[in-house]
């Protein structure tokens, strides 16, 4: 299967409706000309990761103006779209940090409130709620966990998610320039630890006044990076085979010696 990582530039300058037609235009393309089956977008890019002052005022109820143009761009396309995330206000609780999965017929199949909220006592740590649920997807032939930016620092999750099933994980991110190293060496960490896939895609630009790492990275279950893009690339497309996991997981059966649950 074809994946595409659409690794979004968040302009300031350019309105949040603009911006939304311009990914859906996106999207379609990575299936037209790209082949693609599954898309992935970044964290939060209708508003910046770190665009905190923006949070309450761009919250959106879970079937809003991006539900609405994201779904249509998924049936559009025939594609399977992880739209990223976004500022969801939930009407009997706080905002929440939630990814949008469309299947290529544009329901939506699932959803995924970000566990590990960013910020240290300040910004999205303070302004949204927790998720509380680990949320896997069966998509284009693979059983992908999702997870979104600093989830990616915590191993338990992920090892949740493959005793759920998964065998890739897609995590969109807004992650700082400034701690891109970690990035990619926490991308390859839990691929090898967890012998599956991992989509990561992040932003570029800058959000806020905070410098965005890019660097999209896919990286298959032995830990190899099959395609990183820079800070500069729009897309980053890679082909994926499912059976990678299931003979890895044989040729090295390291999740069969684990001890500790």
């Amino acid at each position: 299967m074809r994946a595409s990582l659409i690794q979004i530039a968040v302009d300031p300058d350019e309105s949040v409706n603009s911006r939304r037609q311009r990914v859906a235009s996106l999207v379609r393309e990575q299936r037209e000309q790209r082949g693609a089956d599954l898309v992935v977008l970044p964290e939060l890019w209708p508003t910046g990761a770190f665009a905190y002052e923006s949070f309450v005022e761009e919250a959106e109820p879970l079937e809003g103006p991006t539900y609405d143009v994201m779904s249509k761009a998924a049936a559009d396309a025939g594609v399977w779209l992880h739209a990223g995330s976004i500022v969801e206000r939930d009407p009997e609780g706080p905002l929440y940090n939630t990814s949008l999965v469309f299947a290529p017929d544009g329901e939506l199949v699932r959803t995924y409130r970000k566990i590990h909220r960013f910020g240290f006592d300040k910004g999205e740590a303070v302004m949204m709620g927790a998720g509380e649920e680990l949320v896997t997807v069966a998509a284009a032939g693979l059983t992908f966990g999702l997870g979104t930016c600093y989830d990616l620092r915590f191993p338990e999750l992920f090892r949740g998610l493959v005793d759920a099933g998964a065998q890739a994980f897609v995590v969109p991110a807004g992650w700082p320039a400034r701690r891109r190293e970690h990035w990619t060496l926490l991308a390859r960490a839990r691929a090898v630890e967890n012998q599956a896939y991992v989509l990561a895609c992040g932003t570029a630009g800058t959000h806020a006044g905070v410098e965005q790492a890019g660097h999209s990275i896919v990286v298959d279950p032995w830990g190899e990076v099959l395609a990183e893009a820079g800070v500069t690339e729009e897309t980053l497309v890679v082909d994926l085979d499912p059976a990678k996991v299931a003979s890895t997981r044989e040729q090295f059966p390291a999740l069969k010696d684990r001890r500790l649950r």
